[in-house]
């Protein structure tokens, strides 16, 4: 379970104030999908980097029981100068995976070809992003953080990452974002509307999608008008 107690995070950019978080307590429920849904500029990436621990809140705790991923499709922590298959090694001995095994599931999922063993810093964005997302599938996570990485690559490629988190899904549960709400109904149970620093939490993501289509249009959903 991943718990939220009195959060609070506000970034200022070019003297505009942004929240995130107001105070905000919640639990998000274990083993099962929940879609966090939003607005551009809500704060949904924001959120998960905190969870992540990448991220500090301003005040407030973050409580997590079980293991949990970083973002996935994350590409920050990947060594320039290192290949794919090298900077997959190392994730896997950092926590505690086969390294072969690791190595053959990225191989055989990203796709790159060659490149698997050319240094990162030649990859395109879209083959960074294929690494990032296999090497995350790799690792197993009591709940996954995901940020609309299933959008990477061509038709066939998105349609295997969506089946693949659908797998994962199967034994850990997962916080996912994304812009896709057709996405957001085929893999997630539940849903969370994050807006102004606050939490809207459904037990169906088909009410939380329509809480969303209702902020979409300038409008509170009619069960939280006053």
């Amino acid at each position: 379970m991943i718990t939220l107690q009195n959060l609070s995070k506000t970034y200022v950019t070019r003297g505009i104030r942004k929240t995130v978080a107001r105070d905000l307590s919640f639990s998000f429920p274990s083993g099962q999908p929940v879609g966090l849904i939003g607005r551009n500029g809500a704060g949904k990436s924001s959120l998960l980097r905190m969870i992540a621990g990448l991220t500090d809140p301003d005040s407030g705790e973050i409580t997590r029981t079980g293991t949990v991923s970083w973002p996935v499709g994350f590409q920050g922590s990947f060594h320039p100068d290192l290949s794919g298959a090298e900077n997959a090694r190392f994730v896997a001995r950092l926590y505690g995976v086969d390294t072969g095994g690791m190595c053959d599931f990225v191989s055989d999922f990203a796709e790159l070809g060659d490149h698997y063993r050319l240094p990162v810093r030649h990859y395109s964005a879209g083959m960074r992003a294929r690494l990032a997302f296999a090497v995350s599938m790799a690792v197993p996570f009591d709940t996954y953080l995901i940020d609309e990485v299933t959008s990477v690559g061509d038709g066939a490629f998105r349609a295997k990452s969506e089946a693949m988190l659908a797998d994962r899904m199967q034994a850990s549960g997962a916080i996912v974002i994304s812009h896709s709400m057709d996405l957001l109904r085929r893999i997630c149970v539940s849903g969370a509307v994050l807006e102004n620093g606050r939490i809207f939490f459904y037990q169906r993501v088909a009410r939380a999608i329509e809480h969303y289509g209702y902020l979409m249009k300038g409008q509170l959903p009619p069960w939280l008008r006053g």
